[in-house]
């Protein structure tokens, strides 16, 4: 499916489509599960609530957030924000991202209007002096992106949702990464689905976990555990109340080298239980959503992972760039905002396998919940379904981009050469994104270490086709070439199969599927 050129979002914007909740990733086809939901300002009946009598009333808006250019292998945190002018409060039961690409990751925030004030759209996060611990204590937590996912949903049990109280923005740390040679140019969407105020049974509140004292060893595969096994005691002794939590819903986060997170339960009924666990890195959407929600009140606490699989001859440690990250969002019903990291005092202690580990114990900031995250009142219940007014520039977009297959009359920008391809195409694209790298092989096809050349003209297609990968001279003829070309490229058989990257929506711009198609039909030249 093809990453749009600039043009194609002004001139094929259409009816807004269904919020579809995407999973996809390197070794599995993409499946959807789907919830009809109306434009903005219409409503739609969805299926009953709990008890079965009353439909649910909802509605979704979509904003585009314009385009961001990013030069040759630059990388950026920028702030994004939105002002919804919205004079009541919305509760979001669903929130979907899309993106064009290079947006490594992100964490979403709603705060009042007035927090960060100054134009919307990019803008340096230093300027306006934000935070994400000042956006979470004055709003709350919104949406958090998984790593280099292109579409992600985020769907919380039936009636449990984000509030955003009147007059608030919605703002986030953007993580942009253009790891190619050439300019790129990408775009961001946003879907909110709101259900009516009478359907609000919880309202979550965010809690996260990081382990901030990492130091990957070099050459080695390793584990770092967050030891919070006295959280419950904290939160008591802080708020003088027993410490109550339901889970719903959570999403881990690291970078490339991670290939593994868990969360276990310390204590009470699901004492040794991991209720959440992710192997590999896949960059595709992990958050999870816990329906029924999972009463964790009688735990004493618990302790999150994440592994890594360090290649490289030296020590890696917390930051962006070709550093690492260990953060886990949650949303949770409970009356405490919970900020849990190790910050220091990592030690190792013991191995398993080839696998050395490491623990820390948790530090603490416990507060209580915003007070504007309260219920709603009678007056909103007894009203109608409100949806903020929506910007003429963003009616009639869809939350997710067409896909349209690449136009085979644009040239490569750039020298078709096996070098360019690595750098401008499989690097960022293949290798990167965790599918086709050297730690990681999707279909046992590596595009990143030495030796390139020979794997590509060698490789055995795993597709039900004749076609080689790469027929020198043929790119038609080229099994590659039709999974990067096509946004449903078709076996023998006539069996339509996801295109590439597996993890998009929508192609490579045509100026990389240019590229691919002009090196094998001069030749496919290990140059």
């Amino acid at each position: 499916m093809k990453r749009p050129a600039p043009s194609y979002l002004l001139s094929h914007l259409g009816l807004l489509v269904p919020v579809l909740a995407i999973t996809v990733g390197c070794s599995g086809d993409a499946t959807s599960d789907t919830q009809t939901s109306g434009s903005a300002g219409t409503d739609s009946m969805g299926d009953g609530d709990g008890d079965g009598d009353d439909p649910i009333e909802s509605a979704s808006f979509t904003h585009m957030f314009g385009e961001r250019a990013l030069a040759p292998y630059e990388e950026v945190t920028d702030c994004v924000s939105w002002t919804l002018n919205n004079d009541e409060p919305l509760y979001v039961q669903a929130v979907t991202q899309a993106n064009l690409g290079f947006f490594h990751h992100s964490n979403w925030f709603v705060v009042p209007d007035d927090l960060y004030p100054g134009e919307d759209g990019y803008w340096k996060c230093g300027d306006r002096g934000f935070s994400e611990l000042a956006a979470a204590a004055s709003g709350t937590v919104l949406f958090a992106q998984s790593t280099q996912s292109f579409v992600e949903n985020q769907r919380t049990m039936q009636g449990a949702v984000v509030k955003i109280p009147p007059n608030h923005t919605v703002v986030a740390g953007a993580h942009m990464l253009n790891a190619s040679p050439q300019d790129i140019t990408t775009n961001l969407f946003m879907t909110l689905e709101v259900i009516h105020p009478r359907h609000v049974e919880t309202i979550l509140t965010p809690f996260r976990l990081s382990y901030l004292d990492l130091e990957i060893p070099p050459l080695t595969k390793s584990r770092f555990s967050g030891n919070c096994g006295d959280i419950a005691g904290k939160v008591s002794d802080s708020t003088g109340a027993p410490f109550d939590m339901k889970l719903h819903y959570v999403l881990p986060h690291y970078h490339y080298l991670g290939d593994y997170f868990s969360l276990e339960m310390q204590g009470g009924s699901l004492d040794g239980e991991k209720v959440y666990e992710l192997n590999g890195f896949n960059g595709e959407a992990n958050g999870r959503t816990f329906d029924p929600p999972l009463d964790i009140s009688d735990i004493n606490g618990f302790s999150f992972t994440c592994g890594y699989d360090n290649w490289r001859d030296v020590s890696i440690g917390w930051g962006i760039g070709d550093q690492e990250m260990c953060v886990m969002l949650g949303l949770a019903d409970t009356n405490r905002l919970i900020d849990a990291s190790v910050t220091a005092g990592s030690t190792a202690v013991g191995t398993d396998g080839d696998i050395v580990n490491f623990e820390g114990q948790c530090g603490y900031l416990i507060v209580n919940k915003n007070a504007g995250q309260g219920p709603p009142s009678e007056a909103e219940i007894a009203g109608d379904l409100y949806v903020p007014p929506v910007d003429p520039n963003d009616e009639n977009i869809p939350p997710i981009p067409e896909c349209e297959d690449s136009d085979a009359t644009v040239t490569s920008t750039i020298e078709p050469t096996l070098t360019s391809i690595r750098e401008a195409v499989f690097t960022p694209s293949c290798a990167f994104s965790g599918c086709h790298g050297a730690a990681s092989q999707a279909a046992g096809l590596d595009l990143q270490s030495a030796g390139l050349a020979a794997r590509l003209s060698t490789h055995e297609v795993a597709a039900n086709t004749t076609m080689p990968l790469v027929a020198p001279g043929d790119s038609e003829g080229s099994w590659l070439y039709q999974r990067v070309s096509r946004c449903a490229p078709v076996d023998d058989t006539g069996v339509a199969l996801p295109n590439m990257p597996l993890n998009a929506p929508f192609l490579l711009n045509d100026e990389a599927v240019a590229l691919v198609r002009d090196w094998i039909d001069a030749g496919a030249l290990d140059n």
